[in-house]
This record gives structure tokens, C-alpha cells and sequence, in this order.
């Protein structure tokens, strides 16, 4: 009788364990607020202009200035004024040949100018609502109050047929500027706007950390650390018109540090205020851990 031997079992492989990737968003250590001048809100005045100037060059019109005897009056009926749309060129001459003038077969340049009456108008509107608003300041209930008067004048515009006597002289109104002008205008404002935006307002900021912040508050100036601990933060009442519309969500920041010697440090014109005030209360809740604590 043979015995046999019974074959062990076969072990079964062992899983390898895969890494856990985590879902959670990266832990912000660094927050930076940067306070802006009231130049960043100019931007409606470049961009009306940069529209209005392509408007004006591809509506068609063209402007001539003419002499000033070349007008009505006497003087009138002794010139005449050929227009040449190809070459956009204009040119005065004297219907006598008697007739010298300084003006006589000199030749212009027509400007591209828009036909319409509304854009001239529109421009200097938003310049000039561009200036009050960053200039008179209408925080919290104060904005309010002023959209809640504008509709009441309106209304009581309507209902005394005030509108029937002020529209028509509303149409008397007539500003032109040719697509030279507005591009002029708007380049230089652009470029102004831009350097102080992305460059000379950059030097004007607040760093967050989880323990500390360094604050620079003008441009040149060397950076100051200060400790997180009781630190406080304080958002400034709103302005609708500066803030939330032109502003894209700007506010004003007000930061208090804590201690013997507090400091108090006034940021205006924030930009995304709110996303930023929520990473600093994130960041300064976490406790990083230090050499030797383990």
C-alpha cells in the first residue's frame, strides 16, 4: 500500500496596495491682498472709447473742418469745396481766378468720424459718471438711496410730462469726436491704466501666512512682519456703483494687528475681497507644525 503526500495549498497573492489619492483641495500657505488706486475703476472709459473709435472708422462717415471764410456768408460764393472720399482728402479753391488765397488749392485729410449723434455723447457720459462715482463715495444704504431717487425722478417725470419738454432738447446735443481721437484718448489712458494696475499697485500688498504677515504700504518701501496672532480683519461697507459694478467685486479691507504696539492698515479697492477674506480665515486656521514639536 503506497502513501501519498497531499499538496499544500497554494497561497493567495497578496494585493498591493494602492496609494490613496486624496480629493481635497491643496492647503493654501500664502495669500496675497493688493490694494489698488481708484485708477482701476477707469477701466469703462478706455473700453467705451476703444468701441466707439472702431465704430466711428467703420461707419463710413468722414469730417471736414472747413476755413473759416470758406462758411456761409458773403464770402461763401467765392470758393468751392472738392471732396475726394477715395483718397479721404478735401480741398479748397477759389470760384475767381482774381481770387488769392492762403487756403486756395490746399489740400485736408478727412477724419473718420461716426454719423450717428450718440456716440460723442455716450462717451462723455461714462466719463463723466466714471468720475463721480470714484470720486463720491456711496457706501452701504447710501447707493441704495440714490438708484431708489433716480427712479422716483423718473416717475415723476412721467406722470408731470416733464420727459415731453426735456427729450427734445435732449436731441440738440451734439458732441463729435472722429476714431482718432478716441483711440488717441484711449491708448495713452490704457496704458497709464495698466502700468499702475499691474505694476505700481502690485507694490502695495499684504501677505498672509499661517503665523505671520509682511506688509509693504508704498511702492518702494521695504516689507514689515508682523505675527498672526490676534490679528483682525474688518470688510468695509460696500459702494454698489464703485465696488460691485465697475468693480468686479472689489471692497476695502481694513486689517488691526494685536499687542503693545497695534498697527492699523487700511487696503482699498480689493479685488474678489470676499474669496480672499475666505482663504485668509482658512489659512490662519491652520497650525503648522514647528522644528522640535513631534
Amino acid at each position: 500500500m503506497s502513501t501519498g503526500t497531499t499538496p499544500s495549498p497554494t497561497p493567495a497573492p497578496v494585493p498591493t496596495p494602492q496609494p490613496v489619492v486624496s480629493s481635497a483641495p491643496p492647503q493654501v500657505l500664502e495669500v496675497k491682498v493688493i490694494s489698488h488706486s481708484n485708477l482701476f475703476y477707469w477701466w469703462p472709459v478706455w473700453a467705451a472709447g476703444f468701441i466707439l473709435g472702431i465704430v466711428s472708422w467703420f461707419d463710413g462717415g468722414r469730417m471736414a473742418v472747413l476755413p473759416p471764410h470758406v462758411g456761409t456768408g458773403k464770402e461763401a460764393s467765392k470758393y468751392t469745396v472738392s471732396v475726394n472720399t477715395h483718397d479721404d482728402e478735401w480741398r479748397v479753391g477759389s470760384a475767381s481766378k482774381d481770387e488769392d488765397s492762403k487756403d486756395k488749392e490746399a489740400t485736408h485729410k478727412l477724419r473718420h468720424a461716426s454719423r450717428l449723434q450718440f456716440p460723442g455723447v455716450l462717451f462723455f457720459i461714462v466719463l463723466l459718471l466714471v468720475l463721480i462715482f470714484t470720486n463720491v463715495p456711496l457706501r452701504g444704504m447710501w447707493s441704495y438711496m440714490v438708484i431708489i431717487s433716480i427712479f422716483l425722478i423718473i416717475l415723476i417725470g412721467k406722470l408731470l410730462n416733464w420727459w415731453d419738454y426735456i427729450l427734445p432738447l435732449a436731441y440738440l446735443l451734439d458732441i463729435r469726436v472722429n476714431a482718432g481721437g478716441y483711440i488717441f484718448f484711449s491708448s495713452v489712458l490704457f496704458i497709464i491704466w495698466a502700468l499702475t494696475v499691474f505694476m505700481f499697485d502690485r507694490r502695495i500688498y499684504i501677505v498672509f501666512e499661517p503665523r505671520r504677515m509682511r506688509v509693504c504700504t508704498e511702492v518702494g518701501g521695504g516689507e514689515q512682519v508682523y505675527d498672526t496672532i490676534g490679528l483682525s480683519l474688518q470688510k468695509q461697507p460696500s459702494d454698489l456703483f464703485r465696488h460691485k459694478i465697475i468693480g468686479l467685486g472689489a471692497g476695502d479691507l481694513v486689517v488691526k494687528t494685536s499687542g503693545a504696539q497695534a498697527h492699523h492698515f487700511d487696503l482699498p479697492n480689493v479685488l474678489f475681497i470676499n474669496h480672499k477674506l475666505h482663504q485668509i480665515e482658512r489659512l490662519l486656521n491652520l497650525q503648522p507644525e514647528l522644528p522640535g514639536n513631534k
